[in-house]
């Protein structure tokens, strides 16, 4: 139509080159290919090349990472290999061929490897990868079948932009996995060792003044010390997320025996090991009247539905629910409505200063009477002083625990005060 424009479809894409710097600037781990194959798109684009990849060279080969084509059928695809000393990119790297090539058949150097003459080759820019300690990674390169005798030393200059540009996301990938490599070791380390134990914190119904309950706690005593939530959070990083819960589950479980019939065991499970099943055949022989499991409202259920559904049987033979870390945020209400558990664990960042703090106060009065209207019952964590001991009673709420009410101890300790 006269008068309108008609979009540049090159011109467009090359709004790429500042799109993938600012992307990099704010982007997470797991963004690190999306942004590096924006940059192989975007430098193809500008350089009007046919192929763009990033090689890394490893065990003397030469292996493909990341491959942007235009072509239908492209020469080369993520994950093939082949021989490094056959490569343009070792002989570009080691200087036997220039950065920069605009006819690879007129370079006798270049017509020594097969490939020149089979594809064929003929522009051709590669430029290494260093990672930020100097090492080299591999090659950024970009090829097209035909000859261009209109690249200059500008758009080599991009092509060294774009390497080191690439260099710090790979370097960011790096990094990552190896930081995932120590965290997996570390875990499997404390697995076959056991570095772990079972402590048990009572659980006090205030008017009785009697042991109604025990919470099994872990704790670890391999190096680095940190608090049992860094273990559990990184094993769930690195996939052992039920291996480490389920061998904790089970040395918990170990001491039941000594706990008096009357009395339950409160165990910490995370949502994805009830969805997957691991808690139920963990607890197959196990009096589930006597179980309840504590599910915390910092780990998203993704699925409400199916997670009844699995717990469905599990409640069936008399195992009860506790959402954990109540007040802490919204999601914990979001849990109580969803999951209607049989237990409301008030989190500690809720039950501190609740005896001058009219907020807390007011929020925890609420939970009282919501819990009386749906028949939950309400126990108070982190109870550490006599005057929230006694605003929790003024208001309602009957069992706590907490260091007032008594110390995470080993099971031959906590046995003494049954």
């Amino acid at each position: 139509m006269d008068g309108q424009l008609i979009p540049d479809p090159v011109a467009s894409k090359l709004a790429l080159i500042p799109y993938v710097f600012l992307s990099a600037a704010s982007s997470g781990e797991e963004a690190i290919d999306e942004v590096v194959l924006d940059a192989l798109c975007a430098i193809r684009l500008y350089l009007d090349m046919e192929v763009a990849f990033i090689a890394e060279f490893s065990g003397g080969r030469r292996r493909f990472r990341y491959v942007d084509s235009a072509l239908e059928n492209a020469p080369i695809a993520v994950g093939d290999s082949d021989p490094l000393e056959q490569s343009y990119c070792q002989r570009v790297v080691d200087g036997r061929l220039p950065e920069l090539i605009h006819d690879a058949s007129l370079i006798p150097a270049a017509l020594e490897l097969p490939a020149t003459l089979a594809l064929p080759v003929g522009a051709h820019l590669s430029v290494p990868i260093r990672l930020g300690d100097g090492q080299l990674y591999g090659t950024f390169c970009c090829f097209s079948t035909q000859p261009d005798f209109t690249l200059g030393d500008r758009d080599l200059a991009i092509m060294h932009v774009f390497a080191d540009f690439t260099s710090r996301q790979l370097g960011r990938e790096l990094t990552a996995e190896r930081r995932r490599q120590e965290m997996r070791w570390r875990i499997s380390s404390v697995l076959e060792s056991e570095a772990f134990t079972s402590v048990y914190q009572p659980i006090v119904h205030l008017i009785d003044n009697k042991i109604v309950g025990v919470e099994a706690l872990t704790r670890f005593w391999s190096r680095p010390i940190r608090s049992p939530d860094v273990w559990f959070s990184e094993a769930a990083e690195v996939g052992l997320s039920e291996e480490l819960e389920m061998a904790a589950i089970a040395k918990a479980l170990a001491s039941l025996s000594d706990i008096p019939d009357d009395l339950y065991l409160s165990i910490n499970v995370s949502p994805q090991n009830i969805l997957s099943g691991a808690i139920a055949s963990a607890l197959q022989e196990v009096p589930l009247h006597r179980i309840v499991l504590e599910v915390t409202e910092h780990v998203a259920i993704p699925d409400y539905s199916q997670f009844g559904q699995c717990l469905a049987p599990l409640r069936d033979r008399g195992i009860r629910l506790a959402v954990d870390d109540a007040g802490a945020g919204y999601a914990s209400f979001l849990h109580i409505l969803r999951l209607k558990p049989e237990i409301i664990k008030l989190d500690i960042s809720l039950i501190r200063d609740i005896d001058t703090d009219l907020t807390r106060r007011a929020l925890t009065a609420a939970l009282v009477g919501f819990a009386q209207e749906t028949g939950s019952s309400l126990v108070a964590e982190g109870v550490e002083t006599v005057s929230e001991l006694t605003a929790l009673k003024l208001l309602g709420v009957n069992t706590a625990q907490g260091y007032l009410l008594g110390h995470p101890l080993p099971i031959g300790d906590v046995a003494a005060l049954f």
